[in-house]
């Protein structure tokens, strides 16, 4: 295997967060729903502040998302008596979107404690291109692609196949000011993949991802992205919700090994939609708008790219403890048989 394009510095920071992340514990803290966490340096991360916690997701059976309200949070927001001083302002669109999830219903949002880790992320890496697989209400187009724009990058594009999920995030980010960077598209991801690539939008790399869509897709759409040579040697992947609810298929194939990824392309390659692997609220997720979904499988993808990853701590806006990622850079690309 020939490491011609490693990175030295990118193996240094790991290093350091493989090193930080063996001096993590946690310890009981009374006056906060929160773990403590304990850096390299010997520092204590805070926990997280219930008094920020939004209204708790709904238990399995019932809807939790796409049942109006996020329709009602169009209305709570623009409704506010305020909305002249909320208007041109990323951050106090957030707090309105916060304050709905707080107040009213549970909102899927990366929330701001998942979000700073992405946003220290942009600003370390300050990528020009960012993608974004996964709207819901723009939170997360918000919130990072504000901090792009602070760091210099160009363009973020956030897809989404539901076109109220889509309509919702064009008004926020229209609201705070953010036309100029944010990049609303709707449709499958896979086909919008395809598309902006056909059509020159992404140029010739992708920077930055962040995934948060349909969980079955994880894999799908990054080795669609990889046989596209959207993403290659320093590209950064953020990928949500792979411990909770959990991406077996996704994690399998960024930790595979070169020589492990290759055999199972010859094998007939992984089972991305094996749906054991979600459990069926996950896998029929958007069936009642869609019917089944229909996911591109038959990309090879490139087994030659070398993934190296970590999980952070972190927590759901509700303020349940979760690890989110692994974050990803593609370290280096081995070119040894593969044509």
């Amino acid at each position: 295997m020939s490491d011609d394009v490693t990175s030295p510095k990118y193996v240094m920071e790991l290093s350091l967060a493989e090193n930080t992340a063996e001096k993590l514990r946690s310890v009981k803290n009374p006056s906060k729903r929160s773990l403590v966490k304990m850096t390299a340096s010997g520092e204590h991360a805070d926990g997280f502040d219930e008094k920020k916690a939004y209204q708790a997701q709904e238990e399995e059976g019932q809807k939790y998302f796409d049942d109006g309200r996020e329709i009602d949070l169009l209305h709570f927001i623009f409704d506010k008596p305020d909305i002249a001083s909320i208007r041109g302002s990323p951050q106090k669109v957030l707090d309105a979107i916060d304050e709905y999830g707080r107040t009213k219903k549970y909102l899927m949002n990366v929330g701001d404690q998942k979000g700073k880790i992405v946003c220290d992320l942009i600003r370390d890496r300050k990528p020009q291109l960012m993608v974004e697989l996964g709207s819901y209400v723009g939170y997360s187009a918000i919130l990072f692609g504000d901090t792009m724009r602070n760091v210099g990058g160009s363009k973020y594009f956030s897809i989404d196949r539901n076109p109220e999920f889509a309509a919702v995030t064009m008004a926020l980010v229209d609201l705070a000011g953010l036309n100029d960077i944010v990049k609303v598209i709707i449709g499958p991801s896979a086909e919008c993949i395809k598309r902006l690539h056909t059509d020159g939008s992404f140029g010739a790399k992708i920077d930055m991802m962040f995934i948060d869509h349909y969980k079955p897709a994880y894999t799908t759409d990054v080795k669609l992205c990889e046989s596209l040579g959207l993403i290659g040697p320093g590209t950064v992947l953020a990928a949500d919700n792979v411990i909770k609810p959990g991406n077996p298929p996704y994690l399998e194939y960024v930790r595979s090994s070169v020589e492990e990824k290759r055999k199972k392309l010859e094998q007939g390659g992984f089972e991305p939609t094996e749906t054991a692997s979600f459990g069926r609220r996950w896998w029929n997720q958007y069936e009642d708008r869609i019917g089944e979904e229909k996911l591109d499988i038959e990309q090879p993808g490139n087994p030659n790219l070398v993934y190296e990853s970590r999980l952070i701590h972190s927590y759901e806006p509700t303020g349940v403890p979760v690890r989110i990622s692994p974050i990803l850079q593609i370290e280096r690309l081995t070119q040894t048989g593969w044509d």
